[in-house]
C-alpha cells in the first residue's frame, strides 16, 4: 500500500478550517525551501505558501492572514493551517520542495520567494462550499 504524502483535505463550509500535512523524508526536509501549491483544472498552478531553511515564510496575497505554513523537523512533516476558508480556496493541494528527486516529480509551481518547487505526491483535495 502506497502511503499518501499529503493528507488533511476534505469538504468544509466557507469560514471553516483545515490543516494539511505532508510527510517528507529526511532528504526533503533539508530543502532550502518547501511549500504548498494548489491545482485547479484549467487554471495555472498557484504557489500559496513557502517556508525556507531560515524559517522565513512567504504567502501569496490571497491567503495572507488566513493560511500558515510550518514544519516539524523531528516528525518530517510540513503543515498548512488554513482558516477562514473560501470557495475559491478549493482545489488539489500539493506540498513541494526544491529537493524533489527528478524521477518522482509530478508537477511544480512558482513561489514568490523560493522560485520553482516540485511536488512528489498525489495531493489532497480541498472543497469549500457556501
Amino acid at each position: 500500500q502506497v502511503q499518501s504524502v499529503e493528507s488533511g483535505g476534505g469538504s468544509v463550509q466557507a469560514g471553516g478550517s483545515l490543516r494539511l500535512s505532508c510527510q517528507a523524508s529526511h532528504y526533503t526536509m533539508d530543502s532550502y525551501c518547501m511549500g504548498w501549491f494548489r491545482r485547479v483544472p484549467g487554471e495555472k498552478r498557484e504557489g500559496l505558501a513557502a517556508l525556507d531553511v531560515d524559517g522565513i515564510s512567504s504567502y501569496v496575497d490571497s491567503v495572507k492572514g488566513r493560511f500558515a505554513i510550518s514544519k516539524d523537523n523531528a516528525k518530517k512533516i510540513l503543515y498548512l493551517q488554513m482558516n477562514d476558508l473560501k470557495p475559491e480556496d478549493s482545489g488539489m493541494y500539493y506540498c513541494a520542495s526544491d529537493r524533489t528527486e527528478m524521477e518522482k516529480r509530478v508537477g511544480y509551481a512558482q513561489f514568490p520567494r523560493c522560485g520553482a518547487l516540485d511536488a512528489w505526491g498525489q495531493g489532497t483535495l480541498v472543497t469549500v462550499s457556501g
